[in-house]
């Protein structure tokens, strides 16, 4: 599970204003605590779709503390951002993916947008080809 720290802090003009400290860049807010987390969760999926599009590294979620506030990323843009990662370790560029999983461009495309609704079959073929495969875990909610 991907789950990034935000720092939550009140502001002068009574919003609360959300940060994240593995992506310094990234600043929203919101009327209240709640509202602030949630701008926050598509905040961070915004800016991580921006370092993928500009092939940054995607910083790894710093450590997290019980309690304190968080955003978990969905189980499938986890996925997409591994995937990401796992291309980039191994130098493979989406090209060399569609070639090896034998589809068009626009579909490792649509396999690395966090916003598009991709198939599971999909990535699991994805990861296949650089050797990889997904393993999912259930947990009890905190």
């Amino acid at each position: 599970m991907l789950r990034y720290p935000v720092t939550l802090e009140l502001d002068t003009n009574d919003t609360t204003l959300a940060s994240f400290p593995d992506f310094p860049e990234a600043h929203t807010f919101g009327d209240d605590e709640n509202e602030a987390l949630a701008r926050a969760a598509d905040l961070l999926e915004d800016v991580i779709a921006d370092y993928m599009g500009s092939r940054r590294d995607v910083p790894p979620p710093s450590r997290w503390k019980k309690r304190a506030p968080s955003v978990i990323l969905p189980v499938l843009a986890e996925a997409k951002i591994r995937l990401y990662r796992e291309m980039r370790e191994s130098g493979i560029r989406k090209v060399d993916l569609a070639r090896r999983i034998g589809c068009h461009m626009r579909q490792v495309d649509r396999l690395l947008d966090l916003r598009h609704a991709s198939r599971l079959d999909q990535i699991e073929a994805a990861f296949a080809a650089l050797s990889k495969r997904i393993v999912i875990q259930i947990e009890d909610a905190a």
